[in-house]
């Protein structure tokens, strides 16, 4: 169902092109080297989701993803380098991709398991990593994108 739902909010972002802005289709060359400098493969729906739009906006959602190689000095939605530079300043498990902002100071995170579907979590860096229970906002990446896509119509 997971690659269904990503289908179903890529065809709405296509079909309401306006309201959104998408970095557009990413290499699979650029997104093997944003794991590689995470230590970690992307489950599918994410990696479709790189390959199809990159990283961007839909109305007020942002969805970081993949923009360039240039993973050291960035910004948002580059996710790959906010990624790195979280788990420095908050120490955000290596285990954990940022791909987007909860709006108030948290955010969505994936899981990086061997490109394994992996469920959508709340990371909260004003918290230590060991003291978090895991949030889950959605069951894999292809549920978030369209619930957050369709919550935007």
């Amino acid at each position: 169902m997971s690659m269904e739902q990503l289908s179903e909010g890529l065809r709405i972002v296509e079909a309401n092109r306006s309201r959104g802005f998408f970095a557009g289709a990413r290499d699979p060359a650029l997104i093997a080297a944003a794991e590689s400098a995470l230590g970690g493969a992307f489950p599918p729906t994410y990696r479709e989701f790189l390959q199809r739009l990159g990283a961007g906006n839909f109305g007020a959602s942002e969805f970081y993803g993949v923009i360039d190689d240039n993973f050291d000095d960035s910004e948002v939605p580059n996710g790959i380098w906010l990624t790195l530079r979280e788990r420095t300043d908050s120490k955000l498990p290596k285990s954990l991709v940022v791909i987007g902002s909860t709006g108030d100071g948290g955010y969505y995170c994936l899981g990086l398991e061997n490109g394994r579907e992996t469920p959508v979590v709340v990371f909260d860096p004003g918290t230590p990593a060991a003291q978090q229970l895991p949030e889950v906002v959605a069951k894999d990446f292809g549920e978030f994108f369209l619930s957050e896509v369709r919550s935007r119509l």
